[in-house]
């Protein structure tokens, strides 16, 4: 006897529903009276609507059921349907292709964040506020060239950099950049300091049982 294999079968527009399911509605298709046609398929309707009771919570619970219904039907059902039957176009929308920004970064290891900043700061009127922030600037752009190139950065490139990114010259305080506070080379002190003591504890700490373990040698030696 032949097997019937899932590859060899019609194909299950909907899988969630089952091949049972897809085989009345294929036979749906095959009543001549229009009537009972419709009939049948309130029928195959209020099955799909017990098999699949995830929908009820949703809205147009029987809309749903009824397009369901078509879509198993490779839309060639013709029944009286409460709703307007869809069309394969309706159901097959081509999502819109979204626009991708193709502006190149001039220094990716500050970002693209940085440029725009830089050229929102450069077309600042208030001078004051201009400067404060373009030291801000300077200050994460410093931090962000040592995380990149690990070394410790200099204030030149900064300043040039800062130009680049602000397509013409800006005015920079090279004293209050090169007096700026580096937080990133306070890490790697703060962490040595603070493992110094643990070790002098560790040592102090070996000395004292190495001392109580020779104790009860020395007096019974003595007592001989």
């Amino acid at each position: 006897m032949r097997k019937n294999y899932n590859y060899t079968r019609r194909k299950l527009y909907l899988p969630e529903y089952g091949r049972h399911i897809h085989e009345m509605v294929d036979s749906l298709l095959e009543i001549e009276d229009r009537q009972e046609r419709t009939r049948q398929a309130k029928a195959v309707i209020a099955v799909m609507g017990n098999l699949n009771t995830t929908l009820r919570d949703t809205e147009d619970f029987k809309h749903k059921l009824w397009d369901h219904l078509f879509i198993m039907s490779d839309f060639q059902l013709d029944v009286d349907s409460p709703y307007p039957q869809p069309s394969r176009q309706d159901l097959a929308v081509v999502p819109q292709k979204l626009p991708y920004p193709q502006s190149r970064i001039t220094f990716k290891h500050y970002g693209k964040y940085v440029h725009r900043l830089v050229r929102a700061i450069a077309a600042e009127q208030n001078t004051e506020l201009k400067t404060d922030e373009m030291i801000n600037v300077a200050r994460y752009m410093r931090a962000k060239s040592f995380e990149f190139n690990n070394e410790h950065p200099n204030n030149g490139s900064i300043i040039r950099d800062i130009n680049i990114m602000a397509g013409g010259e800006v005015d920079v305080d090279l004293t209050a950049v090169s007096a700026m506070r580096n937080d990133y080379r306070q890490v790697p002190q703060h962490n040595t300091r603070r493992n110094k003591p643990q070790q002098g504890r560790n040592n102090n700490n070996n000395r004292s049982k190495t001392a109580k373990s020779n104790k009860p040698a020395q007096r019974h030696n003595a007592h001989k």
